[in-house]
């Protein structure tokens, strides 16, 4: 995985929003990196560290990096709140191949958050390739708990985060309150291109984020029409035209009997 790559998209996202004393890195070399400011992951899955980010599909967590907020900005940072219960790296990935049925997965990785040791991580990840017969594509989730009360930020606006590249898209919708979804949610769709100009063989991503207004808890799924995440030239070319999933089966999913596990111990 394009881990290098990643890593500056990943920089320019997570500038501003983690608290001083979150100081955790994801001790697996998970890729995930996502554009400029979008949480956990533009793109799958982050870890945070002290000054370090860490890429999982062109996911990033929100605000990896402490206090390091670009000279100027005007943006929120978001701030994480502790986890409720430890979730396993294995259980991510289990609930990502459950989301995924049909298809032969390979690549598979996963870290643990470890709510009793701000150093071990507050954010839990996994992430494979699945191959559904339409080709390869990378695909991972995130979990995170904001803290309450929710501000405009990473998930939850789009006039929040830096100007988009022509082409690329963000919307956002809200899910009412259900029996799944208490309080209701949040929901952030985002279409993103590896590069720009794009051109007939460049990579993209798709990001969905889905934030309960009554918990903070927050998954993001990023799926990518390649095999790796990444930005510019080095992302892998596509391999399929569409991603794995739809935005309404991805919403679905995260709200659905595979996550909610997983929800409830995020927040």
């Amino acid at each position: 995985m394009p881990f290098e790559a990643d890593l500056s998209h990943a920089l320019d996202r997570t500038a501003d929003s983690l608290e001083p004393d979150l100081t955790a890195l994801l001790g697996g070399a998970v890729e995930r990196g996502r554009s400029r400011r979008r949480r956990r992951s533009a793109a799958v899955i982050a870890g945070v560290g002290a000054c370090t980010v860490v890429a999982v599909a062109g996911l990033v967590i929100p605000g990896a990096l402490a206090g390091a907020r670009p000279s100027g900005s005007d943006i929120e940072t978001v701030a994480l709140a502790v986890p409720r219960s430890a979730i396993t790296g294995t259980q991510m990935v289990d609930a990502l191949k459950e989301t995924l049925p049909g298809g032969t997965f390979s690549q598979m990785t996963g870290q643990s958050n470890n709510p009793s040791d701000p150093s071990g991580g507050y954010v839990a990840n996994g992430q494979l390739v699945v191959d559904d017969g339409h080709g390869a594509a990378l695909v991972g989730v995130s979990a995170v708990r904001l803290k309450l009360p929710l501000r405009d930020g990473d998930g939850l606006s789009c006039e929040r985060t830096p100007a988009r590249a022509e082409g690329d898209t963000c919307t956002l919708s809200e899910l009412p309150s259900s029996a799944a979804v208490p309080g209701g949610a949040v929901v952030m769709s985002e279409r993103n291109a590896a590069e720009h100009p794009v051109r007939g063989d460049t990579a993209h991503r798709w990001t969905v984020t889905v934030t309960l207004k009554s918990t903070g808890a927050q998954l993001q799924m990023v799926q990518w029409n390649s095999t790796g995440g990444g930005s510019g030239a080095d992302t892998p070319k596509p391999t399929r035209t569409a991603p794995p999933l739809s935005e309404q089966r991805v919403v679905a999913a995260l709200t659905g009997a595979a996550w909610a596990p997983i929800l409830g111990a995020v927040g």
